[in-house]
């Protein structure tokens, strides 16, 4: 009886994380954008085979935006919490400050997934491409609001244009995504930060 319990544990698959495959899943698209990231490279790094993966996920775009999502709650949260702070330029210069820490973060591949995601896709991947370009725009959207708030509390200057001012904050984020996935150090991007602080309009 005993040997028998053993044969039909040892038999028995292994609980799938789906939790952890996504995670792993997130680092290849990240690493390699979506047209970049191979079927046989996300299976072998999720540790299931593709009847697997379309079961649990659905097909490749599926994934990707369940790694999407994994990405916004997750690294690039701080984004969130930025844009809660009571100022304008408390929000940018947690922005800034956030996406450096996100960018150099030894653990992190380079670069940030929302802006090279979708670089070098082709045709197929265009709902892919519309789809961060839908996210980017909604979180310029988001500073717009954040920021014409500030003007009409006084804390930005009445003649300010919150949409301009929205992106280009954005503008220079997706730079310092860029410059990092070039090469740039932290203390490198984190001196166009301050350079960027300098510039800031009064209130």
């Amino acid at each position: 009886m005993k040997s028998s319990r053993t044969r039909s544990q040892l038999g028995r698959p292994r609980a799938f994380d789906a939790d952890r495959a996504l995670d792993r899943a997130l680092t290849i698209f990240w690493r390699n954008g979506y047209e970049g990231a191979s079927l046989p490279a996300l299976t072998k790094a999720m540790g299931i085979n593709r009847p697997s993966l379309y079961a649990a996920f659905g097909n490749k775009e599926a994934l990707f935006r369940k790694a999407l999502e994994r990405y916004d709650t997750g690294p690039a949260g701080y984004t969130y919490k930025a844009i809660r702070k009571p100022t304008a330029r408390e929000v940018v210069e947690a922005l800034l400050e956030g996406i450096v820490a996100l960018l150099t973060r030894p653990q992190n591949p380079g670069g940030c997934l929302m802006v090279q995601g979708a670089l070098a896709c082709g045709e197929k991947a265009k709902r892919v491409r519309r789809e961060l370009a839908s996210r980017r725009a909604g979180g310029v959207a988001a500073l717009r609001r954040r920021f014409q708030r500030a003007i009409d509390e006084g804390d930005l200057p009445p003649n300010a244009d919150a949409s301009v001012l929205a992106r280009f904050v954005a503008t220079v984020m997706h730079g310092l995504a860029v410059q990092a996935a070039s090469g740039a150090n932290r203390k490198e991007l984190l001196r166009v930060k301050d350079m960027f602080l300098r510039m800031w309009p009064p209130a």
